[in-house]
C-alpha cells in the first residue's frame, strides 16, 4: 500500500525530539511513500523547503495561514515568490484561506492576503492548499473572484457539507480527508465523503494533529493514514488497496508530479 500524505507539519515543535528519526526512514518504513510538508507562516515555509531539499520523498508547500496574516507584508509575498522560483520541490502555495473560528485577525486582512496568495499561485502556475474554517461562503466567493478554477488545488481538512462540496467540485478541487473521518461524531463529513468522487479525494494527516481513531489523543504522524484509508473504503464500498492507489495518483495529479 503506497501512501501519499498531502498535508503534514513535521516542522512542528511536537517532532523536535524524533524528527530526524522519522524523516530519515521511520515514516517510509511505515509505508509512507511521499509527504507534502505545509507552511503556516514564513518560518515554517522555509523549513518545509529545507526538508524537501534534503529528502527526495518530501515536497514543500509554502504560504501563510489566516492566523498569521497580520505578519504579512509585500516583502513576505516577494519572499514566497523567491522560495518557489528557487526550488523545484515547491509544489503549491498554502495553506492559505479564511478562518472565522476566532475574531482575529480581522476578516478584511484575511481576505486581502488570501486573495494575494491566490494571485501569486496563479502567477507561478502552482495549485493552492485551502484552509477554511467556519467561512465557507466567503471562501467560495473569494475563490470565484480569483477564478480559482484556473489555479486548482485542494480544500484541506474538508469539514463542510456535501452541498458545499459541490461548489468546490465545480472548480475542480480536491478534498483532503484525514483522521476526522474516523471519528464517530463526524456524520456530516462521512456523508460528504460518500458523495465526493474518489477521483477528487486525497489523504492527509495534518500531523501532529487530528489523529485518527482508535489513537485519538496521541501525536499524529503519516503512519496512521491506513486507518483513514479503511474508513474511506468502508464509506465508499471499495477495497482499501484501491483507495490507497487512487488517492496516491490523485495526490500526484494535485501537485502536478506526473
Amino acid at each position: 500500500m503506497k501512501i501519499f500524505d498531502t498535508h503534514a507539519h513535521y516542522d512542528d515543535h511536537q517532532f523536535d525530539e524524533d524528527r530526524d528519526v522519522l524523516l530519515e526512514g521511520a515514516l517510509q518504513a511505515g509505508g509512507v511513500s511521499n509527504i507534502a510538508n505545509i507552511g503556516c507562516n514564513m518560518k515554517s515555509s522555509k523549513q518545509s523547503v529545507e526538508f524537501a531539499e534534503k529528502y527526495d520523498y518530501i515536497y514543500a508547500v509554502i504560504g501563510v495561514i489566516p492566523h498569521h496574516v497580520d505578519e504579512m507584508t509585500d516583502e513576505s509575498l516577494d519572499e514566497l515568490r523567491s522560495l518557489a522560483k528557487n526550488s523545484k520541490k515547491v509544489v503549491a502555495i498554502g495553506e492559505i484561506g479564511l478562518d472565522y473560528y476566532y475574531d482575529e485577525p480581522p476578516k478584511p486582512l484575511q481576505h486581502k492576503w488570501f486573495s494575494a496568495q491566490m494571485e501569486l499561485a496563479k502567477e507561478l502556475g502552482l495549485p493552492i492548499v485551502i484552509h477554511s474554517r467556519e467561512a465557507a461562503q466567503d471562501t467560495v466567493e473569494l475563490m470565484k473572484q480569483a477564478h480559482a478554477e484556473e489555479i486548482g488545488g485542494v480544500v484541506h481538512c474538508y469539514s463542510y457539507s456535501e452541498e458545499m462540496a459541490r461548489e468546490f467540485l465545480k472548480m475542480g478541487f480536491y478534498f483532503g480527508i484525514g483522521g476526522v473521518v474516523t471519528f464517530k461524531n463526524s456524520k456530516k463529513l462521512k456523508r460528504a465523503v460518500q458523495s465526493i468522487p474518489i477521483e477528487n479525494i486525497v489523504l492527509e494527516t495534518d500531523s501532529p494533529y487530528l489523529t485518527p481513531s482508535p489513537n485519538r489523543g496521541k501525536r499524529n504522524d503519516s503512519r496512521y493514514l491506513p486507518y483513514v484509508v479503511e474508513e474511506i473504503a468502508r464509506l465508499k464500498e471499495m477495497d482499501p488497496e484501491e483507495v490507497a492507489e487512487r488517492t496516491f495518483e490523485n495526490a500526484r495529479k494535485l501537485y502536478r508530479l506526473d
